[in-house]
């Protein structure tokens, strides 16, 4: 497997990708969903809500808190997670100018 060659790529290239690629999984997904639905959640309600395994909620939480889509606190034993403002705001406007740019062509396959 080759390496990828993030230098040659813009920040604003990389953060995107960086940014979709913790997104690119369906849990994940949900996850976000589950979020954005209760405006903040602590994990176990995931668990109960997905079907999921404690654990395998651990570790998507755990990519996505990485990217820095979602944040969380910890209050007791329990961790407390919601979505990142900032970096959700941030990719609002990135999708947006990527899907932007496209222009059909007239007569194109």
């Amino acid at each position: 497997m080759g390496l990828t060659k993030s230098e040659i790529f813009s920040e604003e290239q990389n953060q995107l990708a960086q940014l979709l690629k913790a997104m690119a999984h369906p849990a994940r997904i949900a996850i976000l969903q589950e979020l954005m639905k209760s405006n903040t959640c602590i994990c176990g309600d995931l668990v109960n809500e997905l079907g999921l395994a404690q654990a395998t909620i651990s570790q998507h939480l755990k990519e996505l808190k990485n990217a820095g889509l979602i944040q969380g606190t910890i209050e007791g034993v329990s961790v407390c997670y919601c979505i990142n403002p900032e970096t959700w705001k941030m990719l609002e406007k990135e999708t947006s100018n990527f899907f932007a740019n496209f222009q059909p062509a007239k007569n194109c396959c």
